[in-house]
């Protein structure tokens, strides 16, 4: 991380040391930030941290909201979308009205809507059926922690038995409303009949724990302090500790309107939403993504807060209806076009995402990919990237890109780079294993040659450890399993028999161990036993149709950012090594398990996979 600000107020000195050496802020931190006027500094902090992580990307998404009624059993006073039954405004909309508002080109619907007291349980399963039957693509965000307690109270079920039959009905993942501020003093003030912190959270996790990816929000700008704005987000930060299921922090401004809580006009200022943008960058370092919601923000705001931590606009947003009945300012939707726009003009990588943030198409030119992993910290740690912008990128989704033109050079999976050689060139660098590799982990409950018939879950990132996977089992030890791809966020295990998984999941659960799971195999160990060669799994390649001048540069700023790399695994490797809890001597040691040059012994094991994965019969992986 670069250390090149220059702060006006001297006490956030300190709490930058402490984020540049991974240690985790506290609520006094957080306090101080918040009170700090320094906000340029704030900003800084922020985007470096994100630059970190995100690289240069902004995530959108195609997507609509959908919202079924706005009869509601509550009466939360900040609320000016929620009415009565039989009111001139009330409305219930249909299931056919509900598919007529849908297109095939969304990615995403995301249902919220009130809590309804006369509807039964199936409507709401048909619901989430009829999308899926109607439009297969488009991912269901849908109901909030409130809404899944109040369908547990109202139809008998628990929460963890409503979770299920919502995912067997369509459901993909959940947003985050509902949170409020977890303060029991605002629950009591504001929505006093509303759930509170705990089953808020108890929610959540049940939903993670069945595989269930969520969202989580704060609402601020009323009459929360900032003990417990900073309180809100150390409660996220514990809970993501434990669960990990959380993908993004949307901070969503109070809108007044006509609740009486404030007077009519009276906003939160630019300055405090992009205060509060920063500070959530900071604190909760465990969450993938910090979103600037721009419906509420204004898309101006949004902009901004795309150079001080946030690195997702959400995106069209069509139908949002609860932000706008309480007085939002910003347009009811924004084009795709517009929203590619302001992306750029902050200087980033717009991306347009599914469900679960995996890139679906990227709008910019001149891109490097990179894996986001500990053992390619080596080649990334000192990259001048010049005039390329940077899309860190698990390495199944670099190729799906790579093979659309939209990546011109990066660290590829070797599978990808064999399937795509005719319009990639390779490069002397690479990832390659001489004996362990300690991050490419199958995780079993079976010996080899149990393994015939059974089920294997498959990391979603993968696209070469898979396929090495497929020649160990079937050409090693005779055994065809039933190999199916999970999705990226949580995951429910105990639903396979194995499970593959590689990078620093991998790696961490080879440190601690995999819940239900006995037996660890390293493929990379597997594969050097019975070939006796080392094993590439990724190789550095660009675009043939690139310049010439560009290849050299970009292969002089590959070779120059390795050797500097390689003289100090130390120094590139103690952030990620507290990321991932491993002690710095465990990190280090990882990384001297690897070749970094293609060599000859190399070169003669691409050959080898190459002719053994060529005999294997074809399947989509």
């Amino acid at each position: 991380m670069s250390d090149s600000i220059h702060f006006r107020d001297k006490a956030l000195i300190p709490i930058w040391e402490k984020v540049q050496s991974g240690e985790r802020l506290t609520l006094e931190d957080g306090v101080t930030l918040f009170g700090s006027q320094d906000i340029l500094s704030i900003g800084k902090m922020a985007h470096t941290v994100q630059k970190a992580r995100s690289g240069d990307a902004v995530y959108y998404v195609l997507n609509q909201k959908i919202e079924p009624t706005n009869i509601c059993v509550l009466a939360c006073k900040f609320c000016d979308f929620a009415t009565k039954a039989g009111r001139p405004d009330a409305y219930e909309m249909t299931i056919h009205e509900i598919l007529h508002k849908l297109t095939p080109d969304i990615h995403e619907v995301h249902i919220t809507g009130g809590l309804h007291p006369d509807w039964e349980w199936e409507y709401y399963l048909e619901m989430l059926r009829q999308i899926k039957k109607n439009f297969p693509n488009i991912d269901i965000k849908a109901f909030t922690a409130v809404e899944v307690d109040f369908f547990a109270k109202k139809f008998k079920f628990s929460i963890e038995d409503v979770l299920i039959q919502l995912k067997e009905a369509g459901l993909r993942t959940m947003p985050g409303g509902g949170a409020e501020v977890f303060s029991e003093r605002v629950r009591r003030l504001l929505f006093n009949n509303k759930i509170g912190a705990k089953t808020w959270f108890d929610v959540h996790k049940a939903a993670h724990k069945l595989g269930i990816p969520t969202n989580s929000t704060i609402l601020y700008g009323h009459v929360e302090t900032i003990e417990e704005r900073v309180t809100h987000m150390l409660k996220l930060r514990e809970a993501q500790d434990e669960t990990g299921g959380f993908l993004t922090f949307i901070p969503l401004a109070f809108q007044p309107g006509d609740t009486g809580i404030k007077p009519p006009g009276q906003y939160t200022s630019a300055i405090e939403d992009l205060k509060m943008i920063s500070v959530s960058r900071l604190m909760l370092d465990n969450f993938p993504h910090i979103k600037a919601y721009w419906v509420m923000l204004t898309e101006e705001v949004a902009s901004i807060a795309l150079n001080f931590g946030a690195d997702d606009m959400d995106g069209t947003v069509g139908g949002e209806k609860i932000a706008h009945d309480a007085g939002a300012i910003s347009p009811m939707t924004l084009a795709k076009d517009q929203i590619i726009r302001i992306i750029k003009d902050a200087g980033k990588i717009p991306v347009e995402r599914d469900v679960y943030y995996n890139p679906l198409s990227l709008q910019s030119d001149k891109v490097i990919g990179k894996i986001p992993y500990l053992n390619s910290v080596p080649f990334y740690h000192h990259f001048e990237k010049r005039q390329f912008k940077i899309m860190p990128i698990t390495p199944r989704r670099m190729g799906v890109l790579a093979e659309q033109g939209q990546i011109d050079v990066g660290l590829f999976s070797l599978a990808d780079y064999l399937k795509q050689r005719d319009r990639l060139e390779m490069l002397p660098m690479c990832i390659a294993t001489r004996d362990q590799v300690k991050s490419v982990m199958l995780f079993s409950n079976q010996g080899w040659k149990d393994l015939d018939g059974k089920t294997i879950g498959i990391s979603d990132e993968t696209a070469t450890s898979v396929q090495l996977l497929r020649v160990l089992l079937e050409k090693k030890y005779g055994v065809k399993a039933s190999l199916k791809r999970m999705h990226s966020g949580v995951n429910n295990f105990s639903e396979f028999d194995a499970v593959l998984l590689i990078g620093d999941e991998a790696l961490r659960y080879n440190t601690v161990g995999l819940h239900g799971f006995e037996l660890t195999y390293d493929l990379a160990s597997e594969w050097y036993a019975w070939q006796q060669l080392p094993f590439v799994f990724a190789v550095w390649a660009v675009k043939q149709s690139m310049p010439d001048q560009q290849k050299a540069e970009l292969k002089s700023i590959i070779t120059t950012s390795l050797e500097k790399g390689e003289n100090n695994f130390a120094s590139i490797s103690s952030l990620p090594a507290k990321r991932l809890g491993l002690k710095l001597g465990e990190a280090v040691e990882y990384l001297e398990g690897f070749n970094y040059r293609l060599g000859e012994r190399e070169k003669q094991a691409i050959e080898v996979f190459e002719k053994l994965l060529s005999s294997l019969e074809v399947v989509k992986a």
